[in-house]
């Protein structure tokens, strides 16, 4: 058992959809267990309370809450991407399913969830050993929602 685990909270007893959707965005990824409210709870009985998942290989609890609290992007899910075509395919699907785009690789689902959907080959260019290039790819960045990883290249590269 992974011993921290991330614990999304949703309103409006939308975990099990949110789920739902996650397991769609990657092939590793599946339920684990699901609790359902009992008597005396705070929800229907029978209906989930809480949804365990794994995605990617990591460990993930769903919580079906009241409106109390929020999320925002201080706090988000980071997706190690391999390529271009990666970040695309999730940014779409993101957008695609109520998604709204914020800055920088940072994207909230329609649960308002925080995801930053990241290239890892940008590092080399905001962190490459030409510092006055890594200021113009950092820039180049500032100015992006979706990463374009051809558009930090060029920066770096000063193009």
């Amino acid at each position: 058992m992974q011993k921290i685990v991330t614990n999304i909270w949703y309103q409006d007893n939308a975990a099990e959809e949110a789920v739902e959707w996650y397991l769609t965005l990657f092939d590793d990824a599946k339920v684990t267990s699901t609790v359902p409210y009992v008597e005396d709870a705070h929800g229907k009985v029978g209906d989930a309370m809480v949804v365990n998942f794994d995605l990617a290989g990591q460990s993930f609890t769903a919580i079906n809450g009241d409106d109390s609290a929020k999320h925002d992007h201080a706090m988000s899910l980071l997706i190690n991407c391999d390529s271009q075509d990666e970040v695309d395919r999730l940014w779409d699907a993101f957008l695609a399913n109520g998604g709204s785009e914020i800055q920088c690789g940072w994207i909230a689902d329609k649960w308002g969830v925080n995801w930053q959907v990241w290239p890892t080959q940008a590092d080399q260019y905001l962190g490459g050993p030409d510092k006055e290039a890594a200021v113009r790819a950092v820039n180049a960045m500032y100015a992006m929602k979706k990463i374009d990883l051809q558009g930090l290249k060029d920066a770096y590269e000063g193009q």
